[in-house]
């Protein structure tokens, strides 16, 4: 049986975006294909909480080989969501800004597929975070269902982030 999602969505405007990609990747330092999120429609850093979002299309760059003919999203690739979501947050709410590395994965599960032409989900609420390590819990739905769930860590890595291209 599902865990309650994070978030009653019937009380959530998800049309609403309070973040664009661009605005989300002024402040990750991924860039090309690992690019993963479209928007925030929820953040809110008093309760910790988020909502972003990712559309998933018939041209994204792991759909020609994974699994052709019936393209599905890689697990691994809804994980690089999450943590790229989780960072987001983490920043936002700490005032950081620098590399929020992925460190841990706990509780993971995958409950359905995720296939092109639908828009992923991904709530979120942070669980604990402090200046050297964050951990939120996270949750993928697709038209109401969940299809992941996650427990992600992160934490600061000191890199340079001077050389990456605008």
């Amino acid at each position: 049986m599902p865990p309650p999602l994070l978030f009653d969505l019937d009380d959530c405007d998800l049309t609403r975006v309070v973040l664009t990609r661009e605005q989300i990747y002024d402040v990750l330092p991924h860039r090309y294909e690992f690019m993963l999120l479209d928007g925030i429609t929820l953040i809110d850093t008093a309760t910790n909480r988020m909502i972003a979002y990712a559309d998933i299309t018939e041209d994204a760059w792991w759909a020609r080989g994974h699994v052709p003919g019936n393209p599905v999203l890689p697990g691994v690739v809804m994980i690089e969501m999450a943590a790229q979501a989780a960072s987001y947050c983490t920043q936002e709410v700490l005032g950081y800004r620098g590399f929020w590395a992925f460190a841990a994965l706990d509780a993971c599960k995958f409950r359905g597929v995720v296939a092109p032409n639908c828009r992923l989900y991904l709530l979120g609420q942070s669980v604990d975070i402090r200046p050297r390590r964050s951990t939120c819990a996270f949750q993928a739905v697709v038209n109401g269902k969940l299809v992941f769930e996650a427990r992600i860590t992160g934490l600061p890595l000191e890199i340079d982030t001077s050389t990456i291209d605008e």
